[in-house]
C-alpha cells in the first residue's frame, strides 16, 4: 500500500474544507475500528458554529517550531527534509513499564480519533484545525503511572544538523513541555499523529506530537522522543528562559495580559478583524474544574 506524505501531495490535491467536511460525514456512516469520527456532541465539545477550519495550506505554512527556525514561514522550508524514520521515544520516570519503544510499537493499538481543535497561541493569533490522534490518557494508561507520578514531561529531539534553529543558543535544547497528571488525563488532551486527515507534516511535529487546546501554542510539544514521569513539577523550557512572561500552566486566560501584548483579543490566520477571546480557549466547561481554588494570576 502506497501512502502519501505532505511533501508528496500537490497543493491542487489538497481537500477543499467544504469537501472535506462531506468526506467526514461518509466515513462517519462506514468507518471501522481503526477511526472514529466524532459525533455530534463530539463536535459540540470541540468547535463552536463559528468556527470555520483554517485552510491545509495556513495550518502547513504558518507554523511555532523554533528548531527549525523563528520565522512563521521557516520550519515548512527548513523541515523539509527532516527524517521521522526510524523513530524512537524514550519513556523513563515514574512508570512501570519502562523503556525505549519503536515509535510503530508506541502507538500501536491506540484507536485514531478525528477532533477540530481551536487554539488561541502566543502573539494573539489563533488557527481551527482537525486533529488526528488518539487520547494522551490511553498512552499513560498503557505506560502504568507509580503512585508516585504528579506530572508528565515531553521532550523533542535535539539534532542540530536536521534541525538548524537548534545552532543558536535563543533556547536551552532540547525543548521540554510538562502537564500536570490530572491535566495530561483530561480528554481533551491528543498525542497526534495527523491533520486533515493525512500524516503529520514534518513542519507541525511529526511524527508524534502533543496537542492541549485549552493551553497556548507553546504547549504542544513537537516531534518527541523523551517521555518522562515525575513526582516533582518539570523545568519547562519557556518558564526557564521567560519565567515572568511565561508560567508553567499556560492557560488561556484574556484576564492576564502577557508583558508585550494584549491577551484579551486574538486574529484568526486568514482574517483581518480580531475576536475576544475567551477563558481557557473556550473550553472552560471541560477544564475548569482541574483548576478550582488557583489563583491563575500567580498561576498562570
Amino acid at each position: 500500500m502506497l501512502i502519501r506524505r505532505p511533501p508528496d501531495i500537490r497543493s491542487s490535491e489538497i481537500t477543499e474544507e467544504r469537501l472535506y467536511w462531506n468526506r467526514r460525514e461518509f466515513i462517519g456512516a462506514v468507518a471501522g475500528a481503526a477511526l472514529v469520527p466524532l459525533t455530534t456532541r463530539d463536535l459540540r465539545l470541540t468547535t463552536r458554529d463559528d468556527d470555520k477550519l483554517t485552510p491545509y495550506k495556513d495550518v502547513t505554512s504558518y507554523n511555532n517550531f523554533y528548531e527549525f527556525g523563528t520565522g512563521k514561514d521557516e520550519p515548512a522550508v527548513y523541515a523539509r527534509d527532516f527524517r521521522t524514520r526510524p523513530w524512537k521515544v524514550e519513556v523513563v520516570g515514574e512508570v512501570m513499564k519502562p523503556a525505549t519503544y519503536e515509535f510503530d510499537d508506541l502507538v500501536k493499538g491506540f484507536t485514531l480519533q478525528e477532533r477540530v481543535y481551536r487554539h488561541r497561541c502566543v502573539e494573539a493569533w489563533s488557527m481551527v484545525i482537525p486533529w488526528l490522534g488518539f487520547p494522551l490518557a490511553d498512552l499513560v494508561k498503557r505506560l502504568q503511572p507509580t503512585s508516585r507520578a504528579r506530572y508528565i514531561e515531553f521532550t523533542t529531539l535535539d539534532d542540530p544538523g536536521q534541525m538548524p534553529g537548534q545552532q543558536s543558543e535563543m533556547l536551552p535544547w532540547p525543548y521540554v513541555e510538562g502537564l500536570r497528571l490530572d491535566e495530561a488525563m483530561n480528554p481533551l488532551a491528543l498525542m497526534v499523529t495527523g491533520l486533515y486527515g493525512k500524516p503529520l507534516p514534518n513542519q507541525n511535529g511529526a511524527p508524534l506530537r502533543l496537542v492541549v487546546p485549552w493551553k497556548y501554542g507553546f504547549k504542544g510539544g513537537k516531534s518527541i522522543v523523551r517521555i518522562r514521569l515525575t513526582s516533582a513539577m518539570p523545568a519547562t523550557t519557556w518558564n526557564i528562559v521567560a519565567p515572568n512572561e511565561y508560567g508553567f500552566y499556560a492557560n488561556v486566560n484574556p484576564d492576564v495580559d502577557h508583558p508585550r501584548w494584549s491577551q484579551a483579543r486574538e486574529r484568526r490566520v486568514g482574517e483581518l478583524l480580531k475576536r475576544k477571546t475567551l477563558p481557557f480557549n473556550g473550553y472552560a466547561d471541560q477544564v475548569a474544574g482541574l483548576y478550582t481554588g488557583m489563583d491563575l494570576r500567580t498561576n498562570f
